[in-house]
């Protein structure tokens, strides 16, 4: 049976691959933080053990590290952007923690999955489609972390490292409450403004990603390669707009609420004057194109990408049980 470490199997990406591998024929060990609410781990809590690990206490995760080897890790967990922790915080946790994980699996020959994120290329890409090859943008400090983590794995695969790197756009599913929940809320309320321009921004569903994460279990992958994994398509976000409206209001979204582009850029500038990270992604996530090329995903898994809509409707049905 295949030896299974996970982290951040609390927080969404990890809780959703964590309960499809607990599903399947494998020893699975999950690093939580202590006191973690038992609400985020249900549905696998029975079947996998657990080991209370600040992953920001690099002496307690190297000697469980020390004293423990897997066949395979899985690296989810993270401190996301937009959350009130200091640098020091982000790095430790992000940077130093992922490369107490790389030691370790270099030591015992493990395979490392790392999920990483297309913020390395910036909220908002030098390029589109953004790509593998695509310039590195560290334009807040949690795509920075990302960035440096992703560099050390490169390092270490040099070394003899066995490590593959997901690269998720923003995602969608039922029980996060990030931009998707977010965008779907102030729709529903009526309190989004759009730029009258089209823009085309590019999600990614949550059970394509776990199936893209569980199949890399079973997958020989060259050392070293990177995947960005989105939805088969980029949408345009009046178009999201008017499928979220129509799902929960019966109605397209009202086409008074689209304002000028120089709007969201006056609130970007205001927002970096402020040096809020948060706000000035949420001023660019909504009114400048994000999309990425996808052809190594498509190439190389036996698995059919979701189309954004209608695959979005498990967001606004699960918001109108939440909310409604």
């Amino acid at each position: 049976m295949k030896k299974i470490l996970i982290t951040g199997s609390s927080g969404f990406i990890g809780r959703n691959v964590t309960k499809k591998l607990a599903k399947q024929n494998y020893d699975i060990t999950a690093i939580i933080r202590p006191e973690t609410d038992s609400n985020r781990i249900q549905g696998f809590a029975d079947s996998i053990r657990f080991e209370e690990i600040n992953l920001a206490r690099i002496n307690s995760l190297r000697n469980f590290l020390s004293n423990n080897s897997f066949d395979l890790i899985y690296h989810i967990g993270a401190l996301r952007g937009g959350r009130k922790f200091s640098k020091q915080d982000f790095y430790t946790t992000n940077v130093k923690a992922t490369e107490q994980i790389i030691i370790s699996a270099l030591k015992n020959n493990t395979k490392l999955i790392f999920c990483s994120s297309v913020g390395i290329f910036g909220a908002i890409p030098y390029r589109l489609p953004a790509d593998n090859n695509t310039k590195r943008k560290a334009d807040n400090y949690y795509h920075y972390t990302k960035i440096q983590a992703e560099k050390l794995i490169q390092k270490y695969v040099k070394q003899g490292l066995n490590a593959v790197i997901v690269r998720p756009s923003i995602t969608y599913g039922t029980g996060d409450y990030g931009f998707p929940y977010t965008l779907t809320k102030l729709i529903d309320k009526k309190l989004l403004f759009l730029s009258k321009q089209k823009i085309k921004i590019h999600l990614t569903n949550i059970d394509f990603l776990s199936d893209v994460f569980t199949q890399l279990a079973k997958y020989q992958i060259s050392s070293g390669r990177s995947y960005i994994v989105a939805d088969a398509k980029p949408v345009e976000i009046h178009e999201l707009a008017d499928f979220i409206n129509n799902e929960i209001n019966n109605t397209d979204y009202p086409k008074y609420k689209n304002i000028n582009r120089k709007f969201f850029r006056l609130g970007e500038s205001i927002s970096r004057l402020l040096g809020s990270e948060l706000w000035t992604s949420r001023f660019e996530l909504i009114s400048r194109d994000w999309f990425y090329k996808i052809d190594d995903v498509q190439n190389d898994f036996d698995l059919k990408l979701p189309n954004t809509i209608p695959a979005f409707k498990i967001v606004t049905n699960w918001y109108k049980k939440e909310d409604r």
